[in-house]
């Protein structure tokens, strides 16, 4: 019997001490003998030093074989919500900067970003501006006029401003995914409709409400004549930020407003089905989103809320969600900033985005902007000057940013339509699961401390042996 205990624990050592490593053909081999099975579970991963990015590792397997380490188990016949897609804001900046470069490069970073063949890393939803964000290289909305002037018939509506360089590249990456969920989001309503005729601040005048309701109808309706069918509107980002360039102030009480006596029953005339999103901002009010759902005449228009997490903790989307079970939560906005470190971003988001806003019922989880160049441009006067893109783009090279990296754990591999399934709860190891629509099971594990963390996770009851460096987060897909 001691020999034989001897020996299990032999081959254990080796199992567990490989599995995040490159191993040679002859210890794989050998690793997958007695009561180990074939190596059949993909690896990826990210060290928080940066020595490894997003790359595949040698396969790992499960095994009966029995130690004391930590175990995340995991239960598919245990299943949450189901995932929209992870991604980016593809504004009007990082349009620019991709739609500019050399044809050949420009196809070969799309399809790196939204396909899911090869080293791509599969972008499956993204949120766009309607009219100007602070990261486009001008303010404007679709319907600007002269000083004094209004148009409550919108007859001067035209999205030319972005025939330029969005639309070229949404074209693109439809032909790329064409199943991609689109979400938009204004910054500021035309300026005539404020109480300030400022594109900073202001509210929205209610003389307008109806007016700015079939703003969204025409904006719809142009976008799905250029092709591209937008999924998803919020009433407006960030509502309790008048500060930004553009922006606009709106109240809970003045959002379920507009949205239950104009934006609700516009979009019903239009027959238009796109959903209606409230709130959009951060997860340190939650009570914003839960005073536009306890109103009965709006929340019959709302398909669910919006976060931010810039304030606040991502527990607030739970709260919502238990108040409300049968209205959904989504995630769609977060920077990344020049002063910023690798380590620290990948540690945050991923503990805070990837695994909490999923654990905290989101269907999505989107990160800031999609490219700037070196120069954290373009943006308008007043708009953010430390955002750092997933990617830089400096003419036709690509640096690729931490934000990058952290969608990539995800979005390759948690397609739209997937699960999130049950997991526990392991000290040290933040973590979350998936099943997908064909049936593969995906675990994204990250190490909150830093040191070595040796574990096991455990499914169908086997298990599989691995170990995590501080810092390090990793991908796994069987």
């Amino acid at each position: 019997m001691q020999i034989k205990y001897a020996f299990l624990t032999l081959v254990f050592t080796s199992i567990l001490f490989s599995c995040t490593r490159k191993i040679t053909p002859q210890q794989s081999q050998a690793n997958t003998q007695g009561s180990v099975n074939k190596a059949n579970v993909q690896v990826w991963l990210t060290e928080g030093n940066k020595s490894v990015l997003f790359q595949q590792q040698d396969a790992i397997g499960f095994s009966d074989i029995k130690n004391q380490l930590p175990t995340i188990e995991i239960d598919s016949t245990k299943r949450f919500q189901e995932i929209d897609g992870f991604g980016f804001c593809l504004t009007d900046g990082s349009a620019q900067l991709i739609n500019a470069m050399a044809s050949a490069d420009k196809t070969k970073l799309l399809n790196e970003l939204f396909s899911t063949e090869g080293n791509s890393i599969g972008i499956s939803y993204i949120r766009v501006s309607i009219g100007a964000s602070d990261l486009s290289s001008k303010v404007y909305s679709y319907d600007d006029l002269l000083a004094g002037e209004t148009d409550p018939d919108l007859s001067k509506f035209s999205i030319d401003e972005n025939k330029i360089d969005l639309i070229p590249i949404l074209k693109m990456i439809l032909q790329i995914n064409p199943q991609i969920k689109i979400l938009g989001s204004p910054w500021s309503a035309p300026v005539w409709m404020k109480d300030n005729k400022s594109s900073v601040g202001g509210s929205l005048e209610k003389q307008y409400y109806d007016a700015y309701a079939n703003y969204f109808v025409k904006y719809i309706q142009a976008m799905k004549a250029e092709g591209i069918t937008i999924d998803a509107i919020t009433p407006q980002n960030e509502p309790l930020n008048p500060k930004n360039n553009p922006s606009m102030y709106m109240d809970a009480t003045a959002q379920a407003d507009f949205i239950k006596s104009s934006l609700g029953p516009a979009f019903e005339k239009a027959g238009i089905a796109t959903k209606i999103i409230c709130y959009d901002h951060n997860a340190d009010v939650p009570e914003y989103p839960l005073t536009v759902l306890q109103d009965a005449g709006a929340r019959k228009y709302v398909d669910g809320s919006a976060f931010h997490l810039y304030g606040g903790d991502i527990s607030a989307l739970s709260q919502v969600h238990y108040a409300f079970p049968d209205k959904n939560i989504y995630f769609t906005e977060q920077y990344t900033g020049s002063g910023s470190t690798f380590a620290g971003d990948l540690s945050w988001a991923i503990e805070n985005l990837i695994i909490g806003a999923t654990k905290n019922w989101s269907r999505n989880v989107l990160e800031w902007n999609l490219a700037s160049d070196p120069n954290l441009a373009p943006h308008t006067d007043g708009g953010c000057t430390t955002c750092l893109g997933a990617v830089t783009v400096n003419g036709n090279a690509i640096t690729r940013n931490q934000s990058y990296y952290i969608i990539a754990h995800a979005s390759k591999f948690v397609r739209p339509g997937s699960r999130r399934i049950y997991t526990t709860d392991i000290a040290g190891l933040a973590n979350v699961a998936f099943v997908t629509p064909t049936g593969k099971k995906v675990l994204i594990v990250f190490n909150t401390s830093k040191q070595l963390h040796q574990f096991n996770f455990k499914f169908n009851g086997t298990i599989a042996a691995t170990s995590l460096s501080g810092g390090a987060v990793a991908t796994y897909v069987w």
